[in-house]
């Protein structure tokens, strides 16, 4: 059995580029000890603490649509749905390994999983 170390998702809304295109589908990998410490060396992150987040998604998010690459500014230029999303998917995959989460129906208190990678929307 092998470690599933990369994580495909779709964003809610998706990152608008200059051109006008819209880039929802990414991979994030699983972050290293290196990913979470390295951040905190960096001035905007000393200056704002609320940056990490935004050196943090950079450094583990390998793809996004056909971005070249993912740098801070293409994740501060996120809408907030796609942010949110993007740190509770990075909370799930790194603590559980995993992208999906249990629920229950509150109507029918029925059991069952939620892939968090799907729930991006097309």
């Amino acid at each position: 059995m092998s470690l599933q170390t990369e994580f495909e998702f779709t964003l809610p809304r998706g990152y608008v580029d200059r051109d006008g295109n819209v880039h929802k589908h990414g991979i994030m990998r699983l972050a290293t000890a290196m990913d979470e410490i390295a951040p905190l060396r960096d001035l905007r992150v000393r200056a704002n603490e609320a940056y990490l987040v935004i050196v943090l998604l950079s450094r583990v998010i390998v793809k996004l649509g056909d971005l070249p690459n993912v740098t801070p500014r293409v994740i501060e230029n996120l809408f907030a749905a796609d942010l949110a999303y993007l740190q509770a998917f990075y909370r799930r995959i790194n603590e559980e390994g995993t992208t999906t989460f249990p629920v229950t129906c509150p109507e029918c208190q029925t059991e069952f999983e939620v892939d968090l990678a799907s729930l991006g929307g097309e």
